[in-house]
């Protein structure tokens, strides 16, 4: 595989991660209210989230879509709904006070965060779609083995590096002051989003 194909494919992924969607608002808001452990236990099951539906493109579940479209449908549903009981108990717990995050500690166990970002990353099945289209126009059909693992760690890396910067920005005191004085409607707005965008996952 020409190393313009993998640039290709790892730019692809960068500008799709980097865009916001409900990955992005919980990492947020779990880097300002749980500190930057929690933050990067949700980032790391993110990438791995990522990574596993890269693989399922590879292996051909884009195209099982298409062909069983009550199977994307119902996958669409839900991790919809998912994302809408995450906004929803982000909303009904705006009002609790901001946790104390101890130094090198944090208020979720860094296991439990990562089970979090990675559910929160599979409930959403378009990856899988946006995955396949990038893989059927970048990846060359004779990439072997080695080629399809290296796109995976890339997408595995990049996928987490970046939600790792995000919540070392909104783990910072400042950031983590602002919003612990705006919490309530901060929760409530984020858990509108989160929610607004569960809807939308599950019927677009």
């Amino acid at each position: 595989m020409s190393a313009a194909a993998f640039i290709g494919v790892a730019l692809a992924h960068l500008l799709a991660a980097i865009s916001p969607g409900p990955s992005f608002v919980l990492s947020i808001r779990t880097a300002a209210s749980e500190g930057f452990r929690a933050a990067c236990g949700l980032a790391l099951g993110f990438g791995i989230g990522a990574a596993l539906w890269a693989f399922a493109a590879l292996a051909g579940l884009a195209l099982l879509f298409e062909l069983l479209p009550p199977l994307f449908l119902g996958l669409k549903l839900a991790g919809g709904l998912f994302l809408v009981w995450l906004g929803i108990g982000m909303w009904r717990h705006a009002p609790d006070p901001l946790p104390r995050v101890a130094p090198g500690a944090a208020p979720r166990h860094t296991l439990s965060a990562i089970r979090l970002g990675l559910a929160t990353q599979l409930a959403n099945p378009k990856p899988a779609i946006f995955f396949g289209a990038v893989f059927v126009g970048l990846v060359p059909v004779a990439a072997d083995a080695a080629d399809r693992a290296l796109i995976l760690v890339n997408i595995l890396w990049v996928e987490t590096l970046w939600y790792v910067l995000v919540a070392r920005v909104f783990s910072l005191a400042r950031a983590r002051d602002a919003y612990g004085r705006a919490k309530t409607w901060t929760d409530r707005g984020m858990g509108a989003i989160l929610g607004a965008l569960g809807l939308k996952v599950a019927l677009d």
